[in-house]
């Protein structure tokens, strides 16, 4: 059984970072897609970020570029999002998603989902 854990969310105030990590367990995704999205509430959840099975390829989101970077250890197969100069904004529950696909950005190509992890971001 697949199972992905996300960690590292939390309260932060403004222009503070955060570092999230998402673990997965039950079959290795080192080849695999791997994307991060979010949802606020009242918001349909959104895309925020991705890294490609090899890892050389990597996409955020328009509201967040410049401040959160993705990465992924495939040895550990661990992939983090490191989010600095935290808005209000950026106030949401934070998901990490795999697929089977190498690459994708698209919400409905991933197949697998954490629980998410809450990050709030104070004023």
């Amino acid at each position: 059984q697949v199972r992905l854990v996300e960690s590292g969310g939390g309260l932060v105030q403004t222009g503070g970072s955060l570092r999230l990590a998402c673990a997965a367990s039950g079959r290795t995704f080192s080849r695999n897609a791997v994307g991060w999205f979010r949802q606020a509430p009242g918001k349909e959840r959104e895309f925020v970020a991705a890294i490609s099975g090899s890892g050389g390829l990597t996409s955020t989101a328009d509201s967040v570029k410049g401040r959160f970077t993705i990465s992924r250890d495939r040895a550990k197969n661990t992939v983090t999002l490191q989010m600095n100069g935290l808005k209000p904004d950026d106030t949401a529950v934070y998901y990490c998603a795999a697929t089977d696909r190498n690459w994708a950005v698209s919400l409905n190509e991933y197949d697998y989902w954490g629980q998410g992890t809450q990050v709030t971001v104070s004023s």
